[in-house]
C-alpha cells in the first residue's frame, strides 16, 4: 500500500498552518511529488495527538475575558475606592459583571474570538483597543443619561480602563502563543481523507486548496484499480481501498471523511457510506457535482465548498468536556464510596480460591482499538477464558462460588472504575465485548450487520442495553442484535442527562439478573 511507503511528512508554517517542507516516497513512480507537496497535505500516519475543538477554545477565551474583566473591576474597587460592602455597594458588583458580559459581546462582534485572530496578537490589537474603548464610552454615556455619575468613582473607571487594556493585551499575547503552538502541532486542524479518486475527487481537492479552511488532507481512498485511478490524485497519494479506511483510522487521528462520489452511482455510494459510518468521525458528502441544488442553509461548508452532512461524531465540542469531567468526578466519588465493598469482594475471592484477585482482559474499545480492562476474578485460575471464546452459562463449572455472586450482581466490574480514570472507559456507554465473544456460536461482528458502529464512543461500565434487560448471556443472535440496537440508540442520544438517568436505573436493573451467570 502506498501509505506504508511514505517516509516523511511536510512541516507547517506556524502562521498560515500550511505545509512548507518536502515529503519523500519510496515509490519513485511519482518523483515530482517530493518537489512540491499539496497545500493541505498532512501525511503523518503515526499522528495520535487529540483534536482540540475550536468551539471549546473560543468558549474558554470568552469565559476568561468575562471573568477577568468582571473580577478586575471588583478588585480595583476593593483596593482603590474602599472596602467592599455587599449591602451598600452591590451596584459596583453588578456593573463589573455587566461590563464583563458586554466586553465578550463586543469582542465577539469584532471577530476577536476567531482562531485567525486568536493566533495573531498584532492583528487583533487595534480591534481590541477600539472595542475596549467603545465599551467604556458606552458606560460613561449610560451613567450620564441615567444621571448616575455621582454614584460611581471616576478614579475607579479610569483605573479599570487603563489596567484592563494592558492586561487584555498581555493575556491575548499569551493566548496567541498557546494557539499558535496548537496550530503548529496540528491540534486545531481537522485531519481528513477524501473517498473517491476520480474527477469529482480531483475537483474537490482543488476547490479546498483554494479556500481558507481548517482541514488537512492525509490522502485519498478509492476501490478502483490503477488503470482508472493513479497513485496521485491532485498531488495527494492514493492510500488504499475503502475497506482499509478503518485500519487507517486506528493508526492515526482522523477527524473527517469527505466523500466525493457522484450521486448517480447510488449503489457505490451506499457501499462506501455503509463502511465509513462505523467510524467515530464527521462524514460529509461533497455537493460540487450534484445537479440538484438545494437552499444554502441545507448545506454545511468548508470554506465556500458545500457539503451534505451524512453523520457527525457522537460526542464533540463541549460534550467532550462535559463527558470527561462527569466520568472523572463521578468515578472518583464512586471509588471512594465503594472501596469497602471492593475490599470485601477482594478478600472473599482470595479466601474462596487460589489465584490473583484481579485479572486483565483484552476487549474492543473506542474506534475498535484494543484495551485491557480490569475485573475481579470470577473463575478458577486454571479455567479462565481470556478471550471469552465460550459463553458462561448457568451452573458453569469454571465459575467459583464467589464468582457466581459477583457476576450476578456485577460486582466483578467495579475495578473498571480505574479504567474510567485512565480514560479507556466511560461510566456509561456500550459495554466492551471480549475478542471472541459469540452469540449462538457466531462472532458478534458476524451476527450483527454494522456491529462496529457501537465503537464510535468509548465503552462504558453500564449502558442503555443493560438497563433495558439486554445484559448477561447471549445464547441467541437476537439477543446481541437487541443489545447493539440499544447501544446505537444511546450513541444517537448520548448526553450527561441520559448518563445520569442510566446510572440511577442501573442498580434496579441489577436486581433483575436472570441472564447474568
Amino acid at each position: 500500500m502506498a501509505w506504508f511507503l511514505l517516509l516523511g511528512y511536510a512541516t507547517r508554517d506556524p502562521i498560515s498552518g500550511r505545509h512548507i517542507a518536502t515529503m519523500a516516497f519510496q515509490d519513485m513512480t511519482a518523483p515530482a511529488a517530493s518537489a512540491k507537496p499539496p497545500l493541505l497535505a498532512d501525511f503523518r500516519f503515526d499522528y495520535r495527538e487529540s483534536l482540540i475543538s475550536r468551539v471549546v477554545v473560543q468558549g474558554m477565551v470568552r469565559a476568561i475575558d468575562f471573568g477577568f474583566v468582571a473580577v478586575l473591576g471588583a478588585t480595583l474597587y476593593e483596593f482603590y475606592v474602599k472596602r467592599f460592602d455587599l449591602a451598600t455597594d452591590a451596584p459596583y458588583l453588578a456593573v463589573s459583571a455587566a461590563v464583563g458580559l458586554l466586553a465578550t459581546v463586543l469582542f465577539d462582534t469584532s471577530g476577536l474570538y476567531l482562531i485567525q485572530s486568536l493566533r495573531s496578537p498584532a492583528a487583533q490589537l487595534s480591534r481590541l483597543a477600539l472595542s475596549w474603548t467603545s465599551l467604556f464610552a458606552l458606560l460613561i454615556a449610560a451613567a450620564f443619561f441615567l444621571k448616575a455619575g455621582d454614584s460611581f468613582s471616576r478614579v475607579w473607571l479610569l483605573a479599570w480602563y487603563v489596567s484592563g487594556a494592558l492586561a487584555l493585551t498581555l493575556t491575548r499575547a499569551i493566548v496567541a502563543g498557546v494557539v499558535r503552538g496548537w496550530i503548529q502541532q496540528g491540534r486545531l486542524l481537522r485531519r481528513a481523507i477524501v473517498v473517491g479518486g476520480g474527477g469529482d475527487g480531483e475537483e474537490l481537492l482543488r476547490r479546498l486548496e483554494a479556500e481558507d479552511n481548517d482541514i488537512r488532507i492525509c490522502g485519498v481512498f478509492d476501490d478502483r484499480g490503477p488503470t482508472r485511478v493513479g497513485d496521485l490524485i491532485a498531488g495527494y497519494p492514493k492510500l488504499g481501498s475503502v475497506g482499509e479506511i478503518a485500519e487507517f483510522a486506528r493508526r492515526t487521528r482522523l477527524d473527517l471523511v469527505l466523500v466525493a462520489l457522484p450521486t448517480r452511482a447510488e449503489q457505490r455510494l451506499f457501499d462506501v457510506l455503509r463502511k465509513v459510518m462505523e467510524l467515530p468521525v464527521d462524514i460529509r458528502l461533497s455537493s460540487l457535482a450534484a445537479k440538484l441544488r438545494l437552499k444554502p442553509r441545507a448545506y454545511s461548508y468548508i470554506g465556500a465548498v458545500p457539503f451534505l452532512d451524512v453523520a457527525d461524531r457522537p460526542i464533540a465540542n463541549w460534550a467532550v468536556v462535559q463527558k470527561w469531567l462527569f466520568d472523572r468526578i463521578v468515578a472518583s466519588l464512586a471509588l471512594a464510596a465503594l472501596s469497602p465493598v471492593m475490599l470485601m469482594t477482594a478478600l472473599a475471592i482470595k479466601f474462596d480460591s487460589r489465584g490473583p484477585v484481579l485479572f486483565k482482559q483484552k476487549r474492543y474499545g473506542f474506534n475498535n482499538e484494543l484495551i485491557e480492562i480490569y475485573k475481579f476474578r470470577s473463575m478458577y485460575t486454571d479455567r479462565t477464558d481470556a478471550n471469552a471464546s465460550k459463553l458462561v452459562t448457568r451452573g458453569d463449572p469454571r465459575v467459583t462460588a464467589v464468582g457466581r455472586f459477583i457476576r450476578r450482581t456485577s460486582l466483578d466490574e467495579l475495578p473498571q472504575l480505574f479504567n474510567v480514570l485512565k480514560g479507556e472507559l466511560s461510566l456509561v456507554g456500550p459495554r466492551p465485548h471480549a475478542l471472541q465473544a459469540k452469540a449462538a456460536e457466531v462472532l458478534y461482528q458476524d451476527a450483527v450487520d454494522g456491529y462496529f458502529a457501537r465503537h464510535r464512543v468509548k465503552p462504558g461500565l453500564t449502558g442503555w442495553a443493560q438497563i433495558n434487560g439486554w445484559r448477561g448471556e447471549t445464547d441467541t443472535e437476537e439477543k446481541i442484535r437487541k443489545r447493539v440496537e440499544c447501544d446505537l440508540y444511546y450513541i444517537d442520544h448520548c448526553s450527561v442527562a441520559l448518563d445520569i438517568y442510566i446510572l440511577v436505573k442501573t442498580p434496579f436493573a441489577l436486581i433483575k439478573s436472570e441472564n447474568a451467570y
